[in-house]
């Protein structure tokens, strides 16, 4: 059992529940972790229980001895698939850059090749001694991109 033969299985299955897979991890054990996330909302037990269903309707224990844990996303994980970046179009994100830089963005547009962001930078204005906050809107492509995850207020 691998990660390529477990989407086959059941990712029309995961689609029609308004689903996506974010990741399918397989251990040398065959320790099987799907990880799940909403098109629209968030993932239910429901949600969870029923995707683990499916799995093992696509898969005999008797023939596979596996075990298998269904989860979400979870906010304070960084984003791995495309849709997640566009679930969070119009949110709040917090974008780490290979560079090393950090900063709190909007999420404004998303596609497999690069992000929008739109957040506030301080620039240098002439003639005046402090720098003036300024929102800006910049395309980052993937590659520049560490890690999104959602940004959690408190």
């Amino acid at each position: 059992m691998n990660a390529t033969e477990i989407r086959d299985a059941i990712g029309d299955a995961i689609v029609a529940r308004g689903l996506f897979i974010v990741e399918i991890t397989v251990s040398r054990d065959n320790d099987v972790e799907l990880t799940i996330e909403s098109e629209k909302g968030t993932v239910t037990l429901d949600d969870c229980t029923e995707v683990s269903r499916l799995t093992e309707e696509k898969f005999d224990r008797e023939k596979e001895d596996y075990s298998l844990t269904v989860t979400s996303a979870g906010l304070d994980r960084p984003f791995k698939v495309l849709g997640q970046y566009v679930k969070a179009i119009g949110s709040e994100v917090e974008v780490s850059l290979r560079n090393g830089k950090r900063f709190r963005a909007v999420l404004t547009a998303a596609d497999p090749d690069s992000i929008t962001v739109r957040h506030k930078v301080m620039v240098a204005q002439e003639g005046k001694k402090r720098k003036t906050s300024v929102e800006r809107e910049d395309v980052l492509p993937m590659e520049s991109v560490n890690s999104v995850k959602p940004h959690i207020d408190f």
